[in-house]
């Protein structure tokens, strides 16, 4: 996920983004978006901007480009709970 941030497409965007992950690498992370830089961390926020839900395979799919964001949300392997114009700016940035 870090590699593939992309700061530039962060102005004006704050953000905290619970990413929850299912499956044997499974587990959750605190992602914070503030100040056009990117903070990770384990753990569970209590009210993120944005949730998002899937696989771990599915999840290293999206991260890796074999899996498009669109095709995954339509199939419901993707799912989101919270500010979607948010959900919407994940993927420029490279977070989904």
């Amino acid at each position: 996920m870090l590699s593939k941030f992309d700061a530039s497409k962060t102005a004006g965007l704050e953000a905290i983004v619970q990413i929850n992950l299912t499956g044997s690498n499974g587990g959750s992370w605190i992602v914070t978006v503030k100040d056009q830089k990117l903070d990770v961390k384990q753990g569970v926020h209590q009210s993120p901007t944005i949730t998002v839900e899937m696989t771990d395979t599915d999840y290293l799919d999206v991260v890796n480009g074999k899996l498009a964001v669109e095709k995954a949300f339509m199939s419901g392997k993707l799912k989101f709970k919270g500010n979607i114009m948010v959900g919407l700016r994940l993927k420029d940035i490279g977070i989904t």
